[in-house]
């Protein structure tokens, strides 16, 4: 299993350098983007919280919005960008940074491929990407999509 630290060193230093925090609301990668951003000591100087948004019936318990209020699909980067706005929010800080995808080994129901995954970030700029893996691994997308968010994080902070 990779290790955590060296993924969130960078964002964690930037953010403390900064005096910003982050939110997260990931789903296919399951934590990992919490926990990549959580493994560095000094921690709660920039990360907040958030939450693995796996379901629909999560979003509306700890994001509080009902199913009636979505009008995008998940797995876009329209419902990325909304959820890293949300999250970013409903924490306030200065960063949202979200995640939704399928990790495999199928596709879900909205018809993506596995390896497919929309990630954004909503702050002082909102910006949003989708990764394809073309892989069908659950855990090698897991990483992948994690190391992406991490990524697009890290860019739009050292572009700030």
């Amino acid at each position: 299993m990779p290790d955590l630290t060296p993924l969130g060193r960078c964002v964690g230093e930037l953010l403390k350098e900064r005096n910003e925090t982050v939110a997260v609301a990931e789903s296919s990668t399951g934590g990992l983007i919490s926990a990549a951003l959580l493994s560095l000591p000094g921690a709660s100087a920039y990360f907040v919280g958030g939450g693995v948004i796996y379901t629909r019936y999560a979003r509306a318990g700890l994001l509080m919005v009902p199913e009636i209020d979505m009008t995008v699909r998940g797995s876009t980067e329209s419902y990325a960008l909304k959820m890293a706005s949300l999250i970013k929010g409903r924490l306030n800080t200065t960063w949202g940074l979200s995640e939704s995808g399928a990790t495999g080994p199928s596709g879900n129901r909205y018809g993506d491929a596995p390896g497919h995954s929309c990630i954004a970030i909503a702050g002082p700029v909102q910006a949003a990407t989708t990764v394809e893996t073309g892989d069908s691994d659950r855990e090698t997308n897991m990483w992948a999509f994690t190391k992406a968010a991490l990524a697009l994080l890290e860019c739009n902070l050292r572009q700030g």
